[in-house]
C-alpha cells in the first residue's frame, strides 16, 4: 500500500490524543502538513514540537469544534500556512457520560450532540468550500459500530454515529461530482482513552472486553491514509470497516488482531 502524502495538507480535529494525535504523527511522517485541532492547546504544542523536530511540518489550532466559528479558523489557517485543504479528518468525538436515557442528563446529552453532529457537521460546511476552490479534496468521518447498533448506555453515542454516517452520505451525494470524497471509518474498538470510560462503566458488553481486543491507534491511522488514496474510492458516502476480513486485508493487517 503505497499512497503518496507529500504535501498534502491535512486538518484533524480532536488530535491531542488518540486517533487524531496517531493520524498527525502517521500523516507528517508520510510528508504531509499537518493542521491539529483540539481544545488542549498544551498538548498540541507538545505533539507539534515533537513533528517538527523529526522534520515535520505542523500548526496547531485550539479550538472547539462545537462552536462553527473555530473551525472555520482552523480551515482558514491551514488555507493561509498551506496554500491548501486536501483532507479533513473529523475525528473529535465524547462518549461520557454514559448512561440509562432516564438517568441521563439532558444538558450532557446534548453536549455529546453538540461535539459528535454538529462538530462533523461543522467541519464540512467550512471545508468543502476551501477543498471546491482547488478542485477537490477527501473528508474522513470517523464513524463507529454503533452507528447501526442500538447499545444499552449509548443513546447519545449511537444517535451521534448514525447521524454522521448520514451526514457522509449526503455530503457524498452532493459533491461526489465536484471532486470531493467523503467517506466514513468504522475502526471498531481502539486503545484510547475513550476505552477507560467504557470499561468503568460497566455497561453493555463492550465494556466487559479485555483490553488486548482493541487494536492500536496506529492501525487507524494508516486506514485514513488509504481511504486518501485510490482505494478509498469504493467507500465514498458509506463506512470502511476495521473490523472487517475485507477492510484488514486492504490495509495489510492482521485478521485476528
Amino acid at each position: 500500500m503505497t499512497i503518496d502524502l507529500n504535501d498534502k495538507t491535512i486538518l484533524i480535529t480532536g488530535a491531542s490524543r488518540g486517533i487524531g494525535e496517531a493520524t498527525a504523527r502517521h500523516f507528517a511522517a508520510e510528508g504531509a502538513n499537518v493542521v491539529m485541532m483540539a481544545r488542549n492547546a498544551a498538548r498540541l504544542d507538545e505533539i507539534a514540537q515533537d513533528i517538527r523536530g523529526s522534520g515535520g511540518a505542523a500548526s496547531v489550532f485550539a479550538g472547539d469544534v462545537s462552536l462553527y466559528g473555530d473551525v472555520e479558523k482552523a480551515v482558514g489557517m491551514a488555507v493561509e500556512a498551506y496554500g491548501g485543504l486536501n483532507i479533513l479528518v473529523n475525528n473529535a468525538g465524547v462518549i461520557d457520560p454514559i448512561a440509562h436515557l432516564a438517568d441521563s442528563d439532558p444538558d450532557a446529552w446534548g453536549k455529546v450532540i453538540d461535539i459528535n453532529v454538529k462538530g462533523v457537521y461543522h467541519g464540512l460546511r467550512a471545508a468543502i468550500p476551501a477543498m471546491l476552490r482547488t478542485g477537490g479534496g477527501t473528508v474522513i468521518n470517523i464513524s463507529s459500530g454503533a452507528a447501526t447498533s442500538a447499545l444499552e448506555g449509548w443513546s447519545h453515542y449511537c444517535c451521534s454515529k448514525a447521524a454522521v454516517l448520514s451526514l457522509t452520505a449526503c455530503a457524498d451525494k452532493e459533491y461526489a461530482g465536484r471532486g470531493i470524497r467523503v467517506v466514513g471509518l468504522s475502526p471498531g474498538t481502539v486503545a484510547t482513552e475513550m476505552q477507560v470510560s467504557i470499561k468503568a462503566s460497566g455497561i453493555n458488553p463492550v465494556s466487559q472486553l479485555d483490553p488486548s481486543v482493541h487494536i492500536p491507534t496506529d492501525w487507524v491511522a494508516k486506514a485514513v491514509a488509504y481511504l486518501t488514496g485510490e482505494g478509498g474510492a469504493a467507500y465514498a458516502g458509506r463506512d470502511f470497516s476495521l473490523r472487517s476480513d475485507e477492510g484488514r486485508r486492504a490495509l495489510g493487517l492482521p485478521l485476528d488482531g
